[in-house]
């Protein structure tokens, strides 16, 4: 026996190990374990990009809001493009991608409605695992936090070949969780690393809390690649029945704010026609600052709040339209100069 397998058998708790499992690992660490001019030379696959440069194989997204804001309509659309192969916004989808929408949520005809109203063009590239069909054609409710759940969910993504999983949403899949209880997301993180080892894109809607940041612990952040935050757009006329929002992404691993400005998006879809009217533009994180403060939010901690970013952040967006000539200090506030 060599001298390193003398010093594993040392280790705490390697009594317990047979030592073939052991000799094993040290094969295993032997071959993964490389100085860094090799690392330069392995010969790992890079990730793919799925959806212009900022969401790609294996990455963890989250989309979060306030209730009613639009969440599902923009990850229905996303979906939806991403399995036909068609843009979202200025983003192209660089080829079709198999998509499971996990709902777990809205009712089977909303969600059924939504799906042929955001349908641009025939696949069968887009599959649904929704909540209210599951239950009446087996009896059975969906619970992620569940591992055989998750096994299986895993184990057919990789049957079918699904590379984009969406799960709407966090507080109504995963059940037994404690929101803030940052130990508690062990019971998901495992999974989620599964699927990304196994190069599945997935994306979990949440809600926000009341001080307009995801709801719960922190610690579900520290894996994601990126974050879309909605927040309520300017109202600039009626929409009969869909939804009007921007969304901005509040963290982005994989391109630059230039890449990915927020976007204002108008999803419309009339009661009496069965397509939906999707628009968006552009918008930059300075127009949204002013629209708050034309409509009366002039205080850094509300700025803070209703935009979703830090106090920091906001003095930021302050000091440039100090500069600009529009924006002055009012005591502890700010006011508007008058100037364009």
């Amino acid at each position: 026996m060599n001298p390193l397998t003398n010093k594993l058998q040392d280790a705490p708790g390697a009594e317990s190990m047979p030592v073939d499992l052991k000799s094993a690992w040290l094969e295993h660490l032997a071959k993964a374990i490389c100085s860094s001019s090799g690392l330069a030379q392995l010969n790992v696959p890079p990730r793919e990009p799925i959806l212009g440069e900022w969401f790609k194989e294996a990455d963890l997204g989250f989309i979060f809001g306030a209730r009613g804001l639009g969440k599902t309509w923009l990850a229905l659309h996303l979906g939806r493009q991403c399995a036909e192969g068609g843009s979202v916004a200025d983003w192209k989808v660089h080829q079709p991608r198999r998509v499971l929408y996990v709902d777990g949520e809205m009712a089977l005809d909303s969600i059924r409605e939504r799906d042929a109203a955001l349908s641009t063009a025939p696949t069968d590239g887009m599959f649904y695992l929704q909540h209210e069909a599951l239950f009446h054609l087996t009896g059975k409710v969906l619970n992620l936090t569940n591992p055989i759940v998750q096994a299986a969910i895993l184990e057919d993504c990789l049957r079918k070949k699904l590379k984009v999983l969406i799960l709407d949403n966090l507080s109504c899949l995963f059940s037994g969780i404690k929101e803030n209880d940052a130990d508690a997301w062990e019971l998901v993180l495992p999974w989620l690393l599964e699927l990304r080892r196994n190069r599945i894109a997935v994306i979990i809607i949440a809600h926000a809390g009341r001080n307009g940041f995801m709801r719960g612990t922190s610690r579900r952040e520290d894996a994601a690649n990126w974050i879309i935050q909605l927040a309520e757009a300017k109202d600039e006329g009626e929409i009969q029945n869909g939804a009007r929002f921007v969304a901005r992404f509040v963290k982005n691993r994989n391109a630059t704010e230039a890449d990915c400005p927020p976007l204002e998006w108008h999803f419309n879809k009339p009661k009496d026609e069965t397509r939906a009217r999707v628009s968006w533009k552009k918008i930059s994180t300075a127009q949204i600052f002013r629209q708050w403060i034309e409509d009366g939010v002039t205080n850094c901690k509300d700025l803070s709040e209703e935009m979703g970013i830090t106090k920091g952040q906001v003095s930021k967006l302050a000091t440039k339209a100090f500069a600009a000539g529009w924006l002055k200090k009012n005591g502890r506030d700010y006011a508007l100069t008058g100037q364009a």
